[in-house]
């Protein structure tokens, strides 16, 4: 895990010194980096309207990953540049380990893929005068099938290089 964090941190650096298009203002149209909380993930996030975008992370931790794609809808906080506050739905992919399995049910599962939906609810905040942006969030999900049901420990803390 360690590595993926450092390699998601050297990639942001590196594409922070190559590119002529940083983001000096309030807003941000495309946003890469990392989220943390359960373990360390890789979010990118784009604005497919002024107040709608897209973003995907990519959780991975020692009992397996989660690929989630959600659809947020912002919108402005009065007084308060650069912070918004956003709220939308999406969808995971989970696939976890035997030894998750095992130490959770007391026994090792058959496909070790679930599917889900979700629900986010945050705040996201852009620098004015750097491009990097910050969030927030909290993610409860549904995931379907046996051992599935109610998720509310999903979210965390993302931190990401802002484009144009």
């Amino acid at each position: 895990m360690k590595k993926m964090i450092i390699t998601a941190l050297a990639l942001m650096v590196t594409v922070a010194i190559h590119t002529n298009a940083q983001n000096k203002g309030s807003n941000y149209q495309t946003a890469l980096g990392v989220k943390f909380y359960p373990g360390a993930g890789i979010t990118l996030k784009h604005f497919v309207k002024k107040d709608a975008a897209l973003e995907g992370i990519g959780y991975f931790w020692n009992d397996g990953m989660r690929i989630t794609g959600l659809y947020e809808f912002h919108g402005g906080i009065s007084g308060a540049p650069g912070l918004k506050w956003y709220a939308g739905p999406g969808a995971h992919i989970g696939f976890w380990n035997d030894k998750y399995w095992k130490r959770e049910y007391g026994f090792v599962r058959r496909g070790n893929a679930i599917i889900g939906i979700d629900g986010v609810l945050g705040l996201d905040y852009k620098f004015k005068g750097a491009p990097i942006n910050m969030s927030l969030d909290w993610q409860p999900s549904y995931e379907f099938g046996n051992y599935g049901g109610f998720y509310g420990n999903w979210g965390g803390f993302a931190i990401r290089y802002t484009f144009n």
